[in-house]
Formats: structure tokens, sequence, C-alpha cells
């Protein structure tokens, strides 16, 4: 087997970064639709806390519309083992750690306008597209029924006791 010379190797590790970078640079499947026409109509501004907290109908939408939109990188039903995306299901997991009710309150209203912005306007670094922005595709009706169906499956972490 002949040996490559450096050229030829950093144009193979250049075709292969590239191949990679390209991969990464995914956009938002426009052909999704989710169907929240059953819900009770938004209120107020987007970026407040999840209208559907709670809500069994607004987690089965948030279900179906998790596994089209983003199962790809966060797993099935947000099983993530192994996936490239971060697991979703321990998003509240440091508020639920939060003893005083209105401080994790005021946690998970925190974590609802990053989730909603993040899902909104994608995650990119160094100019490469990890996550692609929804914005376009998803109105924040489908994100909030997305983030019911996450906190409906997420298994909080104990409780930190008073001192």
């Amino acid at each position: 087997m002949p040996k490559l010379t450096l050229s030829a190797r950093l144009v193979a590790i250049g075709l292969l970064l590239g191949a990679t970078v390209a991969g990464a640079n995914e956009v938002a499947d426009t052909r999704i639709v989710v169907d929240t026409s059953t819900l009770p109509a938004i209120t107020g501004a987007a970026g407040d806390a999840n209208p559907y907290r709670g809500n069994s109908r607004a987690a089965d939408i948030g279900r179906q519309a998790f596994n089209q939109a983003c199962a790809r990188c966060h797993g099935p039903d947000g099983d993530n083992k192994g996936q490239v995306g971060p697991d979703l299901l321990k998003l509240d997991r440091g508020c639920s750690r939060i003893a005083d009710p209105a401080i994790r309150e005021m946690c998970i209203v925190d974590n609802d306008q990053y989730f909603l912005k993040s899902v909104q306007d994608g995650k990119t670094r160094v100019g490469v597209v990890h996550m692609p922005a929804w914005k376009d595709v998803l109105p924040p009706a489908a994100i909030w029924t997305i983030r019911s169906f996450l906190e409906s499956r997420a298994r909080p972490a104990t409780p930190v006791q008073s001192r």
C-alpha cells in the first residue's frame, strides 16, 4: 500500500473536516407541522412562563412535535442515549433542587425563557450550526408543547433541605 504524501494527507483531512462541518450546518425541516388548534390561545408575551405547563393534551402534541423535529439529535421521546444533543430531560434538574418554592419557580421560568430562545434561534458556535433555528418553522405554541412534553418526562432531583 503506497504511503500518502503530506499534502495528500492534509487534503484528506480537509475533506473529512469539511464533511463534518457541512453535516453540522443543518437547517430546520420546514415540512414539520404542529397542530395546536385544540389548545388554549397564548396570551401575553411568548417569552413568559410555559403557558401549557401541566396540560396533558399539550404534552401529547409536544411528544409528536419532539419526535418529528428534535429526536434525531436528542433521542426518541427524549431518551438521550448516546445522542449528539444534550439530554433535555435534565433541563430543570437544578431548579428541582431548590427548596424555596418561589425561587424554584423563578428558576423554572428562567429555563422556560432559555428553552424558547434556544429553540427559536438555534445554537451556533464558531460558525458551526449545532442546532438549527426553528423560529420560522415552529410557532411559540408548538415550542411550548415540546417543553410541556419534556417536563412530563423529566425525573426531578431530590430537593435540598432548608437549614
